[in-house]
């Protein structure tokens, strides 16, 4: 059940209805890209500015690019359709959902040209073996507000989890994400399940049981989360699971210092969790030559240069120049020690339904 409910959350914010954005174009040649209706800053499935980002690949290439945003998720119908794909392309699996999808065999491994400009730590996080690539990454992070920092004299700026499950007032303003509904959930308990068991060596469950009575319900989404609980509510629930880079979205749009973000602390060491997404060839296709022209022209300047202030991640192409708002108000993520490599994908894909098992079982 657990294992299904996980391939169920398939990506992040994927759909509330079957979305479909198609660039006008006479060529017959048609390349179907399943995605999320929010990719690269778009609604329903729509891109706001389609004409430089997708337009450009489809003119060079004479080819027509459709993309659908499936109402029950990508990976979801990804498995639906095993037999007889209806993608070619996928762009939005992340780390936790790709090693899903190689599981179900549905993915066809391949390294772009472009890929060399992707740190390879980055890529082998995603998928060791290139059954999809990594085009934005970024950082979970626990989002505060300039009160909260007040109220514990700037202690939340390196908070550490065990702060917050010894401390009742602390947990009482921790608004997280339920990982049996939301993917920021599962990221978020694979973060604090990493934490302390390589960091701390301590049993993970420990942190649950501690802060389940003073804990806001956990929200079903991320956006319940952030916008509803943590947003509209001042002076209450002024600590959200959310991402590193919202500080510099805030500065972007003429609030700079609205909140702050930390991550987990000990002994001086900044511990995070590395939210990776990636595109992949869908196994089926039948337009491969043209798969790998876009996979690796996704990795490229073109559509590098959109992702900090559409997407509000980092590039995975290294190459790519960030924002003054991501240089000033974000948290450094060359600072910060990410977890996932303690854990392979596919040890993370099997490991994560009994974690969020155990975490129903405790906070129910």
């Amino acid at each position: 059940m657990v294992l299904a409910i996980a391939i169920a959350l398939v990506v992040v914010g994927a759909g509330f209805g079957l979305y479909e954005f198609v660039v006008t174009s006479t060529s017959e040649t048609t390349l179907v890209v399943y995605t999320y209706p929010t990719l690269l800053n778009g609604t329903d499935c729509n891109p706001t500015d389609w004409s430089t980002v997708f337009g450009a690949f489809e003119s060079s290439h004479g080819v027509r690019i459709e993309l659908e945003c499936p109402a029950n998720g990508i990976l979801n119908s990804l498995v639906a359709e095993a037999a007889s794909p209806v993608a070619d392309l996928v762009i939005g699996l992340d780390e936790l959902t790709t090693p899903l999808a190689e599981s179900h065999h549905l993915l066809v491994p391949y390294a772009p040209p472009a890929l060399r400009d992707v740190p390879g730590a980055l890529a082998d996080e995603l998928s060791p073996d290139r059954a999809a690539v990594p085009y934005e990454y970024g950082y979970l992070a626990l989002d505060y507000t300039p009160s909260f920092l007040n109220a514990t004299g700037g202690a939340v700026a390196r908070a550490t989890f065990p702060e917050f499950a010894s401390n009742s007032s602390w947990a009482r303003q921790l608004v997280t994400e339920d990982p049996t509904t939301d993917i920021t959930g599962q990221e978020f308990l694979a973060w604090e399940v990493e934490y302390y068991t390589v960091v701390l060596h301590q049993n993970w469950t420990a942190f649950w049981t501690s802060v389940k009575g003073p804990l806001p319900t956990p929200a079903p989404d991320w956006g319940t989360a952030f916008y509803d609980d943590f947003m509209d509510h001042p002076g209450q629930n002024q600590v959200v699971v959310s991402y590193s880079t919202d500080p510099a979205y805030a500065a972007y749009y003429g609030t700079p210092g609205l909140f702050n973000s930390t991550v987990s602390w000990w002994n001086g060491t900044e511990y995070g969790w590395r939210t990776i997404y990636g595109i992949g060839i869908v196994s089926g296709t039948h337009h491969l030559a043209l798969d790998q022209e876009f996979e690796n022209w996704f990795l490229q300047g073109t559509v590098q240069a959109q992702i900090p202030t559409n997407e509000w991640e980092y590039p995975a192409n290294s190459t790519i120049p960030l924002p003054p708002s991501f240089v000033s108000y974000a948290l450094n993520p060359s600072s910060i020690v990410g977890l996932n490599s303690a854990t392979t994908p596919s040890e993370l894909a099997a490991e994560l339904p009994s974690w969020i098992d155990q975490w129903y079982q405790i906070m129910s």
